[in-house]
């Protein structure tokens, strides 16, 4: 049914839950999976438009790092997985539109992701990209819920 499978991971174990679904479900259905993993380097600019190249490295090479790990769960397991390092670079730019750009760009029929399941003030002032992902998606969204 699902023969291309996103999934996104951002470290987190409600993410290694997100990332075991879709492995499982990859065999399974004997699907492509597709890894990614966004960091945001807006985050990490100077006031003066700059950056702080050390600390960005250091981002992208936890992001590399977290691929991966993801990649060899999926090897382990008898999936082969491509992973994918995407980078919020310019203001305006989040990580929920990003992942769905990479879903559509890829031909993805199913995303799966993980959710914190946060509440009240703490959904209020983090946000969700889970749910974001969900409103703007165009092709199906698995939602893993962490414990």
């Amino acid at each position: 049914m699902y023969k291309h499978i996103l999934v996104a991971i951002d470290g987190s174990e409600t993410a290694q839950h997100a990332l075991k679904a879709a492995i499982r479900l990859a065999k399974v259905q004997q699907s492509e999976l597709l890894i990614v993993h966004v960091i945001n380097e807006i985050s990490m600019s100077l006031p003066e438009g700059g950056y702080v190249p050390d600390i960005q490295e250091a981002f992208r090479e936890s992001g590399r790092e977290i691929l991966r790990q993801a990649e060899s769960d999926a090897r382990e397991d008898g999936v082969t997985a491509e992973t994918i390092l995407l980078e919020i670079d310019k203001f305006g730019q989040n990580a929920a539109d990003m992942i769905v750009t990479e879903a559509d760009n890829r031909g993805a029929d199913l995303i799966v992701i993980g959710s914190h399941g946060r509440r009240g003030i703490r959904r209020l002032l983090l946000g969700s990209i889970a749910e974001s992902v969900m409103r703007i998606a165009s092709s199906p969204v698995l939602l893993i819920r962490g414990e």
